[in-house]
């Protein structure tokens, strides 16, 4: 394994800055990981070092692994993109749409056609989150779902409530990030007769052997954890019981049934290595099949029409997005922070620090996991950034790293 200092130091210097309290990351390239680097601390109050095998929260990191899952079935038959979820969720039949995404929720129109299962994998349904709107619809989601990742509402429940409020987009209009991956998740449980964490620990968990990768953290390797960390309104770096938006419990109970496809997994720098090298091994690892490689260039293609592109707040100019992943179209012009890499890579970040990117032109996966809890509200201050400018220059230091 190459070492490579100048990534160590960059990161090291971000947790002394008091900008992470830890961070983790990971270079492989050409059938071998070049680099590892472990910066900071997962426990900083008991000064536990993060490590290799440490287990990070990973958000919407989550969201590619529940798509991944969904296009296994739809290779299998179960379901076609443009099939209307209401096949396996009459819930939708009847959808309203908001006339205004921040309007009153009683000034709707009926929905011009169905939310299909391709409109939830490229984020064209017509969900959203509710911390992303200042008008009645927040306040309905929060009231209606409850945490976006630990809540003790129910799947069938979650679901009925979810299908009670409007829409804030016609089906199929626009790019919209919200539940519809947590929604997705759900609806392969409903399709497979099992929970979602069953269905992926089966279908891609126990073949990619990513053993600590799950909904929960088993009791036995809670110690491995890091800990959940933000700042305070200073700029402070400090501990958090929760993640930010209350969307997380201090910890997860064992009967809690939802299972958030859109951003409820945690995982390991070498979990997520082994699910993303299915986007530089045409849909398989070391052997393992997830995907064939027709379908897997169908996922990393761009969805998105140039006008979709264009509104998408998310997305770059560089960037377009494939079923679940983003997908750069011009290097020159994508944000690495949403993933870099050549034409043709693919990646999707977790708003708490996890970053990754998978770039089949040079054969490389790029990861770095940290856990930066901040609220909208602080990164309208100017608090919380730093995660970002450690991200920009691992991203920039691994591009240079051979083998």
């Amino acid at each position: 394994m190459k070492s490579d200092d100048r990534i160590a130091t960059t990161i090291e210097s971000m947790v002394v800055a008091g900008a992470l309290a830890g961070a983790a990351a990971l270079v492989w390239r050409d059938g071998e990981v070049v680099q590892v680097t472990t910066a900071g601390w997962r426990d900083v109050e008991a000064g536990l070092p993060v490590e290799r095998d440490t287990l990070f929260r990973i958000a919407s990191m989550t969201k590619p692994v529940t798509s991944t899952a969904a296009l296994m079935l739809y290779e299998e038959g179960r379901f076609a993109l443009d099939d209307p979820i209401s096949r396996w969720a009459p819930e939708f039949s009847q959808m309203r749409v908001l006339r205004s995404p921040n309007g009153p929720l009683d000034q709707t129109d009926p929905a011009e056609r169905p939310i299909t299962f391709g409109d939830l994998l490229t984020h064209r349904s017509g969900l959203t989150y509710g911390a992303f709107h200042t008008g009645p619809i927040s306040k309905a989601y929060e009231e209606a779902l409850g945490g976006d990742v630990d809540t003790y509402v129910e799947p069938d429940d979650w679901i009925a409530r979810l299908a009670a409020l409007p829409l804030i987009d016609q089906p199929g209009s626009g790019f919209h990030y919200g539940h519809s991956t947590d929604l997705l998740g759900l609806l392969l449980g409903r399709i497979e007769d099992v929970s979602l964490g069953d269905l992926l620990e089966r279908r891609i968990f126990d073949p990619l052997g990513m053993k600590d990768t799950g909904f929960s953290v088993p009791r036995q390797k809670r110690e491995r954890q890091a800990g959940l960390y933000g700042f305070d309104e200073a700029g402070r770096l400090v501990r958090r019981l929760t993640a930010t938006g209350n969307a997380t419990l201090p910890e997860r109970p064992e009967d809690m049934k939802f299972e958030g496809g859109g951003g409820g997994l945690w995982s390991t720098l070498d979990d997520y290595l082994a699910f993303a090298r299915i986007f530089t091994g045409a849909g398989a690892v070391d052997g393992v099949r997830l995907l064939r490689p027709e379908t897997l260039t169908l996922m990393t293609s761009n969805h998105l029409t140039e006008s979709q592109r264009g509104n998408a707040t998310l997305l770059s100019a560089g960037h377009g997005f494939g079923l679940g992943v983003a997908v750069v179209l011009d290097p020159g012009k994508a944000d690495p922070v949403l993933c870099g890499g050549g034409i043709g890579s693919v990646g999707w970040p977790g708003a708490w620090g996890g970053w990754w990117q998978a770039d089949p032109g040079d054969n490389s996966v790029f990861i770095f996991l940290a856990h930066n809890m901040v609220e909208l509200s602080q990164f309208a201050r100017g608090i919380g950034f730093g995660v970002f400018d450690a991200i920009l220059r691992f991203q920039s230091l691994a591009s240079g790293l051979r083998r």
